[in-house]
């Protein structure tokens, strides 16, 4: 049985291999803050939500729009999802409980009695996974839930599940065990076979005829209650007979074991959304299903488009930007201080891997091309364990990425190449853009370096010029225009305010 819940055709795989920049797009967009707003305080839901994530961007168009759909689906009907997983987690953690109980050793009845036990509870708990499937799926549309939803019906439906019983019922073997086997060389028995036990028969004349007719020859061997080699030498014949049996019921407790881990995987993003979803929703911040264009395209718009790291870090709701750049390679962003460039940037990249891994984006709309990969290069801190300067280890990080960005890629550029001076960084970020753009490689670039940025005004219909929008007395608005750039960054605003506050500070003392 498989789930197909996040993929129409191929499991979920929760040990996938991550990118090899997933530590750069954690720190840089802040993801986990997003990965604990879908998780809670659950670790698996955790990592669940970051597999998927990071592992997104391979996702092509058709399978982002199977995620929606069941995405959507788990939205209109929350409680029924969040129902079904915790039957699928109760199973599986009912199954760990008795595995610990049980544990008689690893001899062939040990395993029996243990894989007995373990398969009746899990029967119990797939008859109730199999309930709520029954009992939702004329509320489900999307192909994930409804494939998921009919596979339960018809592989678990009644005449399976007394099946099972009555084979579970067998191999507790309450009135012993009929074993079959051949003498070897030296008299020692060999080719055992467990056999059905006879059938009682309960009808009067079925007695009388095995009354009256011939007797069937049998032997009768008595064990002394005190034979105690005897006892063990009879016990290891039971376990040769029985160890087949013993490993293919283990076997199946295994089979059933994994198709819940896979499902309870698979239902664990969904959980994890929903739960994302009530906190954006309970600020009322506006979330939409994203479109996803051709990667060949160069193009994103988008309405109210908000940093949901941000937003999921304040109580009151943030402000939103409005952008249409069709046919862009290139967005340079410039503009004021503290004006929310790199916001931004920040909620551009984390609603494109949103988009990508079949997730609501946190707009009112959204829109943009595939993307094979998203790359970011943004400054850092000083850091004592830096063998060089802060310059070096940019142009290291630079030289890294350019082995590794294809022309379906999307580069966000956060204040590149400042830690120099404004000349010379100018001059290598514009050799470095050159370079890109000519691949049609996707940019953002915030900076501050003017020199860099107008060099690039009048060039070519592919770029777009934002600028952080400043009110005539300083106040940010935290919006960005369609603008070239200035040459001032209004530094003096940040001043004015840091020094009027200690003005304040000093005079209130």
């Amino acid at each position: 049985m498989k789930a197909y819940l996040l993929y129409p055709d191929r499991d979920f795989d929760l040990g996938a291999e991550l990118p090899v920049n997933a530590d750069d797009l954690v720190q840089d967009l802040e993801l986990d803050m997003l990965f604990g707003a879908m998780a809670g305080e659950d670790k698996f839901l955790f990592e669940a939500a970051r597999v998927a994530l990071l592992t997104g961007m391979a996702n092509p168009a058709d399978t982002i729009r199977y995620r929606q759909d069941a995405l959507r689906d788990c939205i209109a009907n929350p409680g029924a999802v969040r129902e079904l997983y915790q039957a699928v987690l109760a199973t599986i953690t009912g199954r760990r409980s008795r595995d610990g109980l049980l544990y008689l050793g690893n001899y062939p009845s040990a395993i029996l009695h243990r894989s007995v036990d373990l398969v009746e509870a899990q029967m119990e708990g797939l008859k109730t996974i199999r309930g709520l499937a029954e009992a939702n799926r004329d509320r489900f549309r999307s192909r994930a839930f409804s494939t998921l939803f009919s596979m339960l019906m018809a592989e678990l439906d009644g005449e399976y599940m007394q099946t099972v019983a009555r084979h579970l019922a067998q191999l507790k073997f309450r009135e012993g065990i009929l074993v079959s086997a051949h003498l070897g060389p030296g008299n020692k028995g060999r080719d055992y076979v467990l056999r059905n036990a006879r059938e009682e028969k309960t009808g009067w004349l079925e007695k009388l005829s095995r009354f009256l007719g011939p007797k069937e020859e049998e032997y009768t061997f008595h064990l002394h209650p005190r034979d105690e080699a005897g006892a063990r030498a009879l016990s290891e014949l039971r376990d040769r007979g029985i160890n087949l049996a013993a490993n293919a019921l283990a076997q199946s407790a295994e089979h059933i074991l994994s198709f819940l881990t896979m499902m309870r995987a698979e239902l664990a993003f969904y959980v994890g959304c929903l739960n994302l979803h009530d906190r954006l929703q309970g600020k009322g911040e506006p979330v939409a299903f994203p479109e996803p264009l051709p990667a060949s395209e160069r193009s994103h718009h988008f309405k109210g488009l908000y940093d949901v790291c941000l937003s999921l870090s304040m109580d009151k709701r943030v402000v939103g930007n409005d952008v249409d750049a069709d046919g862009k390679v290139l967005t340079i962003v410039t503009g004021a201080n503290s004006g929310g460039k790199s916001t931004f940037m920040r909620s551009f990249g984390l609603a494109q891997m949103m988009m990508q891994a079949g997730m609501f984006a946190p707009a009112m709309s959204f829109s943009a091309n595939l993307c094979r990969a998203v790359y970011t290069h943004y400054k850092r801190e000083e850091d004592n364990s830096m063998t060089s300067g802060k310059f070096d280890e940019e142009l290291s990080r630079m030289s890294r990425l350019a082995d590794l960005v294809t022309g379906s890629s999307l580069v966000l550029f956060n204040e590149s190449f400042a830690s120099t001076n404004d000349r010379e960084g100018s001059e290598i970020a514009r050799m470095i853009v050159d370079v890109l753009r000519e691949k049609r490689i996707k940019m953002i670039f915030v900076t501050h370096l003017y020199a860099f940025a107008h060099a690039y005004v009048g060039v070519g219909d592919d770029i777009m010029f934002l600028r952080a929008e400043r009110e005539e007395d300083g106040t940010r608005t935290f919006k960005l225009i369609e603008a070239e750039p200035l040459r001032t960054s209004y530094g003096q605003d940040l001043y004015k305010a840091v020094f009027r506050e200690g003005v304040r500070e000093t005079q209130s003392a």
